[in-house]
């Protein structure tokens, strides 16, 4: 029984700490009380002559993913909202940032295999989004609000549950 309580008070307090740390990071992060997201016009990764605005995101609710070709976090995170836009499960857009070339950008999707759109950020865009540390993202509703947010590694399953409030 001691080990029992032992252990979950150990549970207890790694939760604590976990709640803590993301908090910290977040804390420079936009609103997720329903705040208008901040406005973009950017290229698309496949068809660079084609941009993409967020009012074509209106009626759909949506995940913003800001990521970089370099991030090591973002090639384990990425396959995971992929399956889910692949299972029509979220909708989602891939924003590249702190990337050298289009070609990089290229490289990093081709090799994740990603079939959601990929576009092409710029330092604008990481202002206006507060985008500090990758792979950070947004989830939209409908009306393009921000409802919920969220910075480092995440699981598929994380992801659906954000998605889905």
């Amino acid at each position: 029984m001691k080990k029992l309580i032992s252990l979950l008070l150990n549970i207890i307090v790694l939760a604590l700490v976990i709640f803590a740390v993301t908090t910290f990071q977040q804390r420079n992060l936009l609103s997720s009380d329903r705040t208008a997201a901040p406005y973009f016009n950017l290229a698309n990764l496949e068809q660079p002559t084609s941009r993409v605005t967020i009012a074509q995101l209106q009626g759909k609710r949506t995940v913003l993913y800001f990521f970089a070709p370099w991030c090591s976090i973002c090639r384990y995170s990425m396959p995971n909202l992929e399956r889910a836009f692949k299972a029509r499960e979220v909708n989602a857009i891939a924003i590249a940032l702190d990337y050298e070339t289009p070609q990089a950008v290229q490289a990093f999707s081709q090799e994740l295999e990603l079939t959601m759109p990929v576009l092409l950020g710029s330092s604008h865009t990481r202002q206006d989004y507060k985008v500090s540390a990758y792979p950070t993202y947004y989830v939209l509703d409908e009306e393009l609000n921000i409802i919920s947010r969220s910075m480092g590694y995440s699981t598929l399953l994380g992801l659906k549950f954000r998605a889905m409030n």
